[in-house]
């Protein structure tokens, strides 16, 4: 967190409670970003429980004008199925759950240094389980679309490459996870720097510009580009 006058509190992982718990004979840590991760999914679910039940009413009052929240809910679902056409076409369909799901979650993670909290996707443990989502959701394509085709293609265009073509594949969600993780970390680590080192600057709105930058502008920036990545890689196996 950042209302905090350690720098290294600011921007590294901490635990919450002074000592660990015991679970199944491990020490096991509750950390500020497993904290955060619970409190925005606790949010999402609010969230989706609320948007839900104006659909409910919007479906059995079908001649009743839209009211604000449908027609920004409405103009989110196109602008996520437009996001998906432009790279899986016609199988959007299939694939744009998964999708809107990890852009809604990465995004409000993103968005959680606004409210003073440590994104969740500044902690590598989060990104990477996103990558492994997405590269299980890869390989299974691969194989149900191509079937045996999935081993032989690693051994194209020459037998010779078939290592390289085993790190490609396991490149892509380490590529897409440390993307996502090392931009989000440099953000926090220079709003914790900010409030750490230059705590008279924090009271006059510089850090008010940065957290526009670091968690509003290149939070968006990061969702949209670990989605699209998702899909280009999904595409690819189809």
């Amino acid at each position: 967190m950042f209302l905090t006058n350690n720098i290294a509190d600011a921007f590294m992982i901490s635990g919450v409670m002074k000592m660990p718990f015991k679970f199944l004979g491990s020490e096991v840590w509750l950390t500020s970003s497993a904290l955060t991760t619970c409190l925005i999914t606790i949010i999402i679910l609010i969230l989706v429980i609320a948007l839900r039940k104006v659909i409910l009413n919007a479906a059995s009052n079908p001649l009743k004008s839209p009211t604000g929240v449908q027609n920004f809910l409405e103009l989110g679902i196109e602008a996520l199925g437009g996001m998906g056409d432009s790279v899986l076409g016609d199988n959007t369909s299939r694939f744009i759950n998964y999708i809107g799901t990890i852009f809604v979650f990465i995004l409000f993670s993103n968005l959680a240094g606004l409210l003073g909290l440590r994104a969740p996707t500044a902690d590598y443990g989060v990104t990477f389980l996103l990558g492994i989502m997405t590269f299980i959701i890869v390989q299974f394509q691969n194989i149900k679309n191509n079937k045996f085709g999935a081993i032989t293609s690693l051994f194209q265009p020459t037998p010779v490459l078939f290592p390289i073509n085993i790190i490609g594949e396991f490149a892509n969600p380490l590529s897409i996870s440390l993307r996502l993780f090392a931009n989000m970390l440099s953000g926090v680590i220079i709003l914790g720097l900010w409030y750490g080192m230059l705590p008279i600057f924090a009271k006059i709105g510089i850090p008010a510009a940065l957290h526009v930058y670091c968690d509003l502008f290149s939070g968006a920036i990061q969702t949209y580009v670990f989605c699209m990545l998702t899909m280009v890689y999904i595409n690819d196996k189809l």
